[in-house]
């Protein structure tokens, strides 16, 4: 493998990180076992499939020099590591009683930058009859789906569907001459589409900044801590609110986040009254077969969860409406597609203004709720099943909390990090999420 130039959105996130936020994101999965040794038997499979996965030798090194282009002077190549070592990825821990607590604390630490970032945290559970691993990926080398490809390949092996075949697509010549014209005429309209687009994207950001109602419980300082928590829901009790109220299921799960925050903030004594956080709903652009098959691809819709409405399906019908704005809209325009203004920032521009954007993240945004897919199909190391598994989305820095959902094996999961010094009462939170399933189904009448 041959180093590759880091594209623009993975340029941003390797710059934009420090250490109090560190950016990588994670996933806790919970395995039954029968055995007290399974989760050393689990490490040392970890440990020896890593060694045989390119994508895990692979590290981020900075370069100053100009690789194809004057364009990329600043910027980071991903290349294999040539003293790459598992052993320096994959660790064993104590046996603890918490997963969540000791995911928490390992949370909070950054990646090794000088090796390929990633690590794999095995922890026994205290009773000896099950263990969970924690996956830390960082941003920079791997998105949701990327990751889920990283972490299954040193998971036990799954019996896939063949894939079904491609249509061949027709061959294409070289444009002939007398075409150059209109490919001009075609470039110079991209181009300036592209700057109406970036335009657009500017004056909606100014405006969602524009007239808002913050809460201490959604900000906070750089403390570097992180606790995270987590909660599984019945899928079906999802689907028989959305039959009922219609809209679709990721709809109805960020209606549950809006009705939590209602309840944790006014049980906190910090009031929902006129509360209506920003949230960003991360909006995956992956293309197969493209130049950076590895990079990140993202855009996003950006909404303004219901807090402080105290009826639940009128917060449902509030964010169904908001979601169907921002598809009209498409992923491509809006503030929270400034995502994409990452590819037209020269890497020099990354690496410079990487800090500055990191902190203006709290004015763009109050929290991240994202969906992470997985597999229909069960997952197993060493022949032990997966019950749990919870999704960890990074932090940005001034902000508390970031949820991430997961749907599998018939159960929804919420994957809560928060700022552990901001956030003491995160299980509140996790109870509330719960609790608001079961309000919207009684207000439904289901």
């Amino acid at each position: 493998m041959t180093a590759d130039p880091l594209a623009p959105l993975d340029l941003a996130f390797w710059n934009i990180e420090t250490p109090g936020n560190p950016m990588h994101l994670g996933a806790l999965g919970v395995f039954a076992a029968p055995s007290a040794t399974a989760a050393a038997h689990a490490a040392d499979l970890l440990a020896g499939r890593a060694a045989a996965v390119p994508g895990l030798r692979m590290r981020i090194r900075d370069v100053w020099g100009p690789l194809t282009a004057p364009f990329s002077l600043g910027g980071a190549v991903r290349e294999p590591d040539p003293e790459f070592d598992p052993l320096h990825h994959v660790h064993l821990h104590a046996p603890t009683a918490d997963f969540q607590a000791a995911s928490g604390r390992l949370m909070e630490h950054p990646l090794d930058r000088g090796r390929p970032p990633w690590e794999a945290h095995v922890l026994p559970g205290e009773a000896g009859d099950g263990f969970a691993v924690l996956f830390k990926f960082h941003h920079a080398l791997a998105d949701g789906l990327r990751a889920l490809t990283l972490a299954a390949a040193v998971l036990d092996p799954m019996d896939l569907p063949a894939p079904r075949p491609r249509p061949t697509a027709p061959a294409r010549g070289l444009p002939e001459v007398r075409a150059l014209p209109g490919l001009l005429r075609g470039a110079l309209s991209d181009a300036l589409s592209d700057v109406g687009r970036a335009l657009d994207i500017g004056a909606s950001v100014a405006v969602h900044t524009l007239g808002v109602r913050s809460t201490t419980a959604l900000t906070a300082g750089p403390t570097g801590t992180r606790r995270t928590g987590g909660v599984a829901v019945d899928l079906d009790d999802v689907h028989r609110v959305r039959k009922v109220v219609g809209g679709t299921v990721n709809d109805v799960l960020i209606a549950v986040v809006a009705g939590a925050l209602r309840t944790w903030l006014d049980e906190r004594g910090d009031g929902s009254a006129g509360v209506t956080p920003r949230a960003l709903i991360p909006v995956s652009q992956r293309r197969p077969r493209t130049a950076h098959p590895q990079g990140n691809r993202l855009s996003g819709y950006l909404m303004r969860l219901p807090v402080d409405d105290p009826d639940p399906l009128g917060r449902l019908g509030a964010v169904r409406a908001a979601m169907d704005r921002n598809k009209d809209a498409g992923p491509g325009r809006g503030a929270g597609a400034v995502a994409l203004l990452a590819d037209h920032v020269p890497a020099l521009g990354h690496r410079l203004g990487g800090p500055l954007v990191g902190q203006a993240a709290r004015l763009w945004f109050d929290i991240l709720v994202t969906s992470v897919p997985l597999p229909g199909i069960g997952l197993k190391l060493a022949g032990n099943p997966v019950t749990e598994i919870y999704p960890y989305a990074p932090l940005a820095r001034g902000q508390s909390l970031a949820v991430a959902i997961s749907t599998y094996r018939g159960l929804v999961h919420f994957g809560l990090v928060a700022d552990a010094e901001a956030v003491p009462d995160l299980d509140r939170f996790a109870r509330a999420l719960a609790t608001e399933v079961e309000t919207l189904i009684t207000a439904c009448g289901s």
